[in-house]
């Protein structure tokens, strides 16, 4: 126990090396953010989709902006990520040097933006891949496209390696933090050695330097019409920066609550708190343009006009449409034709007469 102990604080890195607890847990804050504001946005779009649907369809994109904002901030300001700096961890470029640069220093420009593009690009595009491939098993299971079309076999021979690509991609990392907790790698994930750079904790230098420097960004006055332009620029865009830290820095053990209460393992006792009786259709549809589009008979889809063909509910509104239609439509639009909810492909339920 003594020598696995030592091996969790030893070198490389000396005593200002974190350990792996510390690391792990500052990348697993910033992955429990998104899913917790996910799902108050998702709450947002259906309490108004008209005034918040848009939130809800545009997340990805307007997270990875705030996301780019937040750890640009950081990086400038405290070389550093968010999460990194909530840990008290900051990044140097790696190298031969004894001297560490203080936290202000900022990281040289290749490391400043290949840690920028690390820290937000990537997430982004591996949740846009996963949210394909998804999305292409649920067309192959439902069989969307002709059988003997060219794109069915691209993509089902893409859907068959995916699960190969995707344990290597996680294997990678797990062989780096086992490497890391035995003192045989100076990064616990391998985005860091990507960038060049190495985590560190601050040091007592490092905080006095980072209360120094704010001090002086607030009371520094400027005189050219240019530089009060730019200043007003960066403070904008620094407080919208601060404000969004801050934010997330007091509601983040709230946030990790929501992740967890709205996690898998808690499903069933979610559905059982909240199995009531369905309620009556929303009574806002009366007043809108969308009630009068909807069909005199029961058995006429709202979309195609059309006698109902493999009649098909959407467990968010409880309208019901032909299978086809229901399925391109809510693939375009992720929401409901009729009332707007936000919608996803797996609430589609499909539904069987007596007679079929």
């Amino acid at each position: 126990m003594a020598e696995v102990g030592a091996h969790l604080t030893a070198a490389p890195g000396g005593g200002d090396r974190p350990s792996v607890f510390e690391a792990v847990a500052q990348d697993s804050l910033m992955a429990a953010v998104k899913p917790a504001l996910q799902h108050l946005v998702k709450v947002l779009a259906e309490s108004n989709p008209a005034r918040y649907g848009f939130l809800w369809h545009w997340f990805d994109e307007i997270y990875v902006l705030l996301d780019l904002l937040l750890q640009q901030h950081y990086l400038a300001r405290c070389s550093a990520s968010f999460s990194e700096n909530f840990y008290s961890l900051k990044r140097i470029p790696m190298g031969d040097g004894r001297q560490q640069p203080l936290a202000t220093a900022g990281l040289p420009k290749r490391q400043h933006w290949k840690s920028l593009l690390l820290l937000v690009l990537v997430p982004y595009l591996k949740g846009k891949l996963e949210k394909l491939v998804s999305s292409l098993r649920e067309e192959d299971e439902y069989s969307i496209h002709p059988p003997s079309s060219s794109w069915k076999r691209f993509y089902r021979a893409f859907l068959a390696a995916y699960p190969y690509v995707n344990m290597t991609w996680e294997g990678w990392f797990l062989i780096q933090q086992l490497c890391y907790i035995l003192g045989k790698a100076e990064h616990h994930s391998p985005m860091l050695k990507l960038a060049g750079v190495r985590l560190v904790r601050l040091t007592a230098e490092d905080i006095q330097a980072l209360e120094k420097k704010w001090a002086e960004t607030t009371s520094s006055q400027t005189h050219s019409f240019t530089s009060r332009v730019q200043s007003a620029l960066r403070k904008a865009l620094g407080g919208i920066a601060f404000s969004l830290s801050t934010g997330l820095s007091v509601s983040v053990f709230f946030l990790q609550f929501l992740d967890w209460w709205y996690s898998s393992e808690n499903q069933e006792t979610i559905k059982s708190l909240t199995a009531l009786p369905t309620p009556p259709p929303p009574v806002h549809l009366e007043h809108e343009p969308s009630s009068a589009l909807l069909p005199g008979l029961k058995t006429v889809c709202p979309l195609c006009r059309k006698v109902r063909v493999n009649a098909t509910a959407l467990a968010t509104s409880g309208f019901v449409f032909c299978y086809r239609c229901a399925y391109s439509y809510v693939k375009a639009h992720q929401r409901c034709p009729v009332t707007g909810y936000a919608t996803e492909l797996q609430h589609l339920v499909k539904l069987y007469s007596p007679e079929s």
